[in-house]
């Protein structure tokens, strides 16, 4: 529900527990789990499951499913890529379009 309670919306956190069982996977493999970096990452289609709904009057009606096959390869990164000063020294606080604006047009008066 994270339109309501601010949480982790809910394919987000499908994702979330794949990257996490991959990073368990190449831990296990002795890989640095600091230093991945994702090489590939595909989504196939896989066939659907099929089962009923039963209806009023005697109906039935489809009631499928869509999974699929995710592919996600990880490898270790060689150098670590260094954060520049324009994104450490970033607020990370959400502002509204309103606020937004108010920042540019005080740069571009700065300026």
């Amino acid at each position: 529900m994270r339109r309501y309670a601010g949480g982790t919306g809910r394919a987000a956190q499908g994702i979330d527990k794949f990257r996490k069982n991959a990073e368990a996977n190449a831990d296990t493999k002795g890989l640095d789990t600091g230093n991945l970096i994702v090489k590939h990452i595909q989504v196939n289609q896989a066939p659907k499951q099929r089962r009923r709904t039963y209806r009023a009057h005697g109906r039935i009606n489809p009631y499928m499913s869509n999974p699929c096959h995710i592919e996600l390869i990880l490898t270790e990164g060689e150098e670590v890529v260094q954060k520049s000063e324009a994104v450490v020294g970033r607020e990370t606080a959400h502002l509204s379009s309103r606020q937004r604006g108010a920042r540019i047009r005080q740069a571009i008066t700065a300026a």
